[in-house]
């Protein structure tokens, strides 16, 4: 336990290294007058957040298939660990999906102790995790109604997170979901031209995210 404890809080402290070192690249982007470093300084914590989390959660899926069972086990703890901190701290819809796919998590370790842990089963699970966690932060960057256009980065990371989850879920409904997240991708890519374009193109894009969102709450 004292292993798996520290391994996870050096894991953590990476992963804050990581951000903070993000953080400071984008400041001297500002400082050296780079026109994008507003977006990009909006997105930032989001996707340093959100490459830490996915990162623990496909290192389950992977420490599963070499047959490291402690390997997962501390994986599975972590991004448990890590959902319930954004849950935590989420005023968006989808805190309780996050609360309930951590849960889910917790109910795989006494499997992965043993070693059977199936990989349907595994790869379901992350999958689920992965689009509760990536549409949280993807509600949260459209909250209140503000602008689109200072995070159009965070908005396509997190838009790219489920539809990676998509093939690890299966199911008939992935073909509904790349089409909807293909659209939103295709709507932030317009929102990237400069000018009234931009502005005009945005309560469409915002269509299409929220569409993208309502997908992710009947899968989930």
């Amino acid at each position: 336990m004292k292993t798996t404890l520290l391994s996870a809080g050096l894991w953590l402290a990476a992963g804050l290294a990581c951000a903070c070192q993000a953080q400071t690249n984008v400041l001297n982007r500002v400082s050296q007058g780079d026109p994008t470093s507003t977006a990009v300084a909006s997105a930032t914590d989001t996707t340093a957040a959100n490459d830490s989390t996915i990162a623990m959660l496909d290192k389950v899926i992977a420490s599963n298939g070499a047959g490291n069972k402690a390997a997962t086990v501390e994986a599975l703890q972590t991004s448990s660990a890590a959902l319930e901190q954004e849950a935590g701290k989420s005023t968006t819809s989808f805190k309780d999906k996050l609360m309930s796919q951590a849960g889910n998590l917790k109910k795989l370790i006494p499997l992965a102790q043993t070693g059977a842990l199936g990989g349907n089963v595994l790869q379901k699970a992350i999958g689920l995790a992965k689009m509760a966690f990536a549409a949280n932060k993807l509600q949260s960057l459209m909250g209140g109604g503000g602008s689109l256009l200072s995070n159009i980065g965070g908005l396509t990371s997190n838009l790219n997170v489920l539809k990676g989850a998509l093939p690890l879920i299966g199911g008939g409904s992935s073909n509904t979901g790349n089409s909807l997240i293909s659209g939103a991708l295709g709507g932030l890519s317009k929102l990237r031209q400069a000018g009234p374009a931009a502005s005009a193109a945005e309560p469409a894009v915002r269509g299409q995210l929220n569409n993208v969102l309502g997908f992710v709450k009947g899968v989930l």
